[in-house]
C-alpha cells in the first residue's frame, strides 16, 4: 500500500465563497475558457432580456461591442429592482449581480417563461469579468452599481430621473483576459447569427447589433417569426409547398412548429426552447420527427400511395429535404447541462406530438397536390436508401472478400494508436508523391485523390458511394457512413485535407467540406477536421530560405531580406514543393500552421453551402457579384 503524507482533515476542506467558484471552474457555468464559452457570456446577459420580451414588457434590445472588446447590452423592459432584498438585507440589483441561483426565475412571479433559467447567468458574467456596471432606469430614477471581478466597487447609487415610463437595464461589462486567455476576441458573425434566430423565435422584438471595432451593425426584426424562419433558410431552395406553420398551448407549455419540404437531399431541422437554440435537440425534436413520420405513413396508407408490400417509410425517409423549426416555451424547462444544449423534459414529446400530428394531417387532409409531393419525395428517399445500403454491403463485403479494407493508393502509417495519428488527403498523384515521400511514416498517412470528387451537395446517398474517391476516403476512414457510421472506428485522429493554394485546390477543398459536413458531422464536431496551409512563396537571398503564407508577410520577408534582391519563388501547386520543402512548411508539426474546421453555427453552414454547392444560381451568382472585390489570392 502506497503511504501518502497529504492530510485530509477537516481544515483541508475548501469553501470557495460567492463568485469565487465560478472563477475557479468556469467551465461548470458557462462551458470553459475558449471563444464558445467568450459568447456565451454574451448570450447569458441578452437573455435576460429576451425574457422580458417574453413576458411581453421589452420591445427592443441593443448589443453593442466597444473598442476596447466590452460589451454592453441595453433593454427597455422593466429594469432590474433595487429596492432591498427582505432575506439578503442589500439592493436586489446587487443580489442578482453577486449571488448565485438569484433571479426572478424561480418563484414563478416574475416570469411565466424565461431562457435564463439557472439564475447563475449575468452573476457568472460578472465573475468572470475584469469589470461590470449596470444601469436601471425605473421607478423615476438611473441606478448604478459597478463591480471588479464580480466584487461590488460600492453600494447600489442613484444618479439621475428619467422620463415617466421610461425603463430598463443597460449592462456593460469587460472579460477577464486572466480567465479568457491566447488572445481570444467576439466574433460578429457568430454572434449576429445568434441574434438573427434569437429575433426570429421572439417574433416582433427588434434586436440591434453594433461592433464598433469593424463599424459593422445589423439590426433584427421579424413579424413572422418561425414562419420567416424556415422561409430564410430555404431562399436557395424549391419548396414543394408553403410553410406549414402550428401553433398551441398545452398545460401552460406553448408549442409552436414551421415546416415545408424542398428539393433538396439533406434535413436542415432546429430546436428552440425558450429562444434557446437546443443545438442537441430533445425531446421537442424527437416530438416533431415522430409525429411528421407518422403522418406521413397514416396519409400515405389511407391514400393507396403505400402498396400493400411496401414497408413503412422510416424516420429517414421522412426527413429528407425538410427545413423545420420547433419552438417551445416552458415554465420549468430541464436541460442537459448549464449551457442548456438538450431539453430533457419527457411530456414536451407528447405535446409537440400533438400538435404537429393535429396541424400537418389537417394541412395534408386539405391541399392533396402537397401531400402527394411530400409522399413522391419520401418514395424515392426510400429508393435511395435502399441502393445506398446495398451499395454500403457491396463496399463492406468487397473489403472482406479482398481481407484488405484499406484503398491501394493509401499511403499508411505505422503506428496503430489513432489519438496520434494523422491522415492527410491530397490533391493529385504528383503532390500525393511528394507527400508520401516527405512525411513522417511513423504516423502520418497519405491518401492522394484524383480530380475533383463528387459534389455531394447535389446527390443522394446510394450515388455517392458509388464514387471511387469517396469509396477510398471512407474505406481510408474506417468510420462508414450514413447510419452505419461510428466514430470509434476512426483511424485517424487527424483528418488532414491539403489541397494547392489555387481556384482549382479551393474548389477541391470545398467539395470535401460539403462531404464532411452532410455525411460525417461528427468528425467537425469533435475536432478532428483539419486544413493545411501550404506557403505561397518561396523566398531566398543570400544563403537564407524563408516561407510566406500570406501577401502581408511576403512583404515583410522581402523587406527584411534586402528588397529587391530576393529571389521569389510562387508556388502555384504543392508538386511544385520538393519533399523536404513540404515536410518543412506544411507537414512538419513544429512549424506548420493547421486550421481546425468547426461549425460554429449549423444554420448558417447548412445555408452557406446549400448556396454555394446546390442548384439554385441565382444567389450564387450573387453571392460572387457581392464579395468579388474582396478576393485575395485568385490565380487567374
Amino acid at each position: 500500500m502506497v503511504q501518502t503524507n497529504t492530510s485530509y482533515q477537516a481544515k483541508d476542506i475548501q469553501v470557495l465563497e460567492g463568485l469565487e467558484a465560478v472563477r475557479r471552474r468556469p467551465g461548470m457555468y458557462v462551458g470553459g475558457t475558449d471563444i464558445k464559452a467568450l459568447h456565451h457570456l454574451v448570450y447569458e446577459v441578452v437573455d435576460n432580456s429576451i425574457d422580458e420580451a417574453l413576458a411581453g414588457i421589452c420591445t427592443r434590445i441593443d448589443i453593442i461591442i466597444h473598442p476596447d472588446s466590452s460589451v454592453t447590452v441595453q433593454d427597455d423592459g422593466r429594469g432590474i429592482p433595487v429596492d432591498i432584498h427582505p432575506q439578503m438585507k442589500k439592493s436586489a440589483l446587487e443580489v442578482v449581480m453577486t449571488v448565485l441561483h438569484a433571479g426572478g426565475k424561480f418563484g414563478g412571479g416574475g416570469y411565466k417563461v424565461s431562457g435564463g433559467l439557472h439564475g447563475v447567468g449575468v452573476s457568472a458574467v460578472n465573475a468572470l469579468s475584469e469589470w461590470c456596471v449596470v444601469e436601471v432606469k425605473r421607478d423615476g430614477q438611473v441606478h448604478t452599481q459597478r463591480y471588479e471581478r464580480g466584487y461590488p466597487q460600492g453600494p447600489v447609487t442613484a444618479s439621475g430621473k428619467v422620463k415617466d415610463g421610461e425603463s430598463g437595464t443597460k449592462t456593460t461589462f469587460k472579460f477577464d483576459p486572466e480567465i479568457f486567455k491566447d488572445n481570444i476576441d467576439y466574433r460578429f458573425d457568430t454572434l449576429a447569427q445568434r441574434f438573427r434566430e434569437m429575433a426570429f423565435v421572439t417574433r416582433g422584438t427588434t434586436i440591434y447589433f453594433s461592433d464598433e471595432r469593424s463599424n459593422r451593425e445589423l439590426t433584427f426584426y421579424f413579424e413572422g417569426g418561425i414562419n420567416s424562419f424556415v422561409r430564410y433558410l430555404n431562399r436557395n431552395r424549391a419548396p414543394l409547398h408553403p410553410v406549414v406553420y402550428v401553433e398551441k398551448e398545452i398545460d401552460a407549455v406553448g408549442v409552436e412548429a414551421a415546416i415545408q419540404y424542398t428539393d433538396s437531399y439533406t434535413e436542415s431541422v432546429y430546436s428552440f426552447a425558450n429562444t434557446i437554440n437546443t443545438v442537441d435537440g430533445g425531446t421537442h425534436l424527437t416530438g416533431l420527427r415522430s409525429a411528421l413520420t407518422r403522418v406521413i405513413n397514416d396519409y400515405a396508407r389511407k391514400n393507396n400511395l403505400l402498396k400493400d408490400s411496401d414497408p413503412n417509410f422510416s424516420g429517414d425517409d421522412t426527413r429528407e429535404g425538410l427545413t423545420a423549426i420547433v419552438s417551445i416555451k416552458h415554465p420549468d424547462p430541464q436541460f442537459e447541462s448549464q449551457t442548456k444544449v438538450k431539453l430533457m423534459n419527457a411530456e414536451v414529446q407528447t405535446y409537440v406530438q400533438q400538435v404537429v400530428v393535429e396541424g400537418f394531417n389537417t394541412f395534408l387532409e386539405e391541399t392533396p397536390s402537397a401531400a402527394k409531393a411530400i409522399i413522391a419525395k419520401c418514395l424515392t428517399s426510400a429508393r435511395a436508401r435502399d441502393a445506398a445500403r446495398k451499395a454500403r454491403d457491396l463496399v463492406i463485403r468487397k473489403s472482406a472478400l479482398e481481407s484488405l479494407t484499406l484503398p491501394g493508393k493509401l499511403a499508411d502509417c505505422s503506428e496503430r494508436d489513432s489519438s496520434k495519428t494523422e491522415l492527410y488527403i491530397v490533391e493529385g498523384d504528383s503532390a500525393g508523391g511528394s507527400a508520401k515521400q516527405g512525411r513522417d511514416r511513423h504516423f502520418q498517412a497519405i491518401l492522394p485523390l484524383r480530380g475533383k470528387i463528387l459534389n455531394t451537395e447535389r446527390a443522394r446517398l446510394d450515388k455517392i458511394l458509388g464514387n471511387n474517391e469517396v469509396k477510398a476516403l471512407i474505406s481510408a476512414l474506417g468510420t462508414g457512413v450514413g447510419e452505419g457510421f461510428d466514430l470509434e472506428g476512426l483511424r485517424y485522429g487527424r483528418v488532414i485535407i491539403m489541397t494547392d493554394a489555387d481556384v482549382d485546390g479551393s474548389h477541391i477543398r470545398t467539395l470535401l467540406l460539403t462531404f464532411f459536413f452532410r455525411y460525417l458531422p461528427l468528425l467537425i464536431e469533435e475536432g478532428h477536421l483539419y486544413i493545411a496551409q501550404p506557403p505561397l512563396y518561396r523566398i531566398a537571398h543570400k544563403n537564407q530560405v524563408k516561407y510566406a503564407y500570406t501577401e502581408h508577410e511576403r512583404e515583410d520577408i522581402v523587406k527584411a531580406l534586402g528588397g529587391e534582391k530576393a529571389n521569389l519563388q510562387r508556388y502555384k501547386g504543392l508538386g511544385e514543393m520538393n519533399p523536404d520543402q513540404l515536410w518543412e512548411t506544411t507537414m512538419n508539426p513544429e512549424n506548420r500552421t493547421l486550421l481546425l474546421v468547426t461549425v460554429e453555427d449549423a444554420t448558417e453552414a447548412d445555408r452557406t453551402f446549400d448556396m454555394l454547392m446546390g442548384n439554385a444560381v441565382d444567389p450564387r451568382k450573387r453571392f460572387i457579384q457581392t464579395h468579388a472585390r474582396s478576393v485575395r489570392n485568385l490565380d487567374v
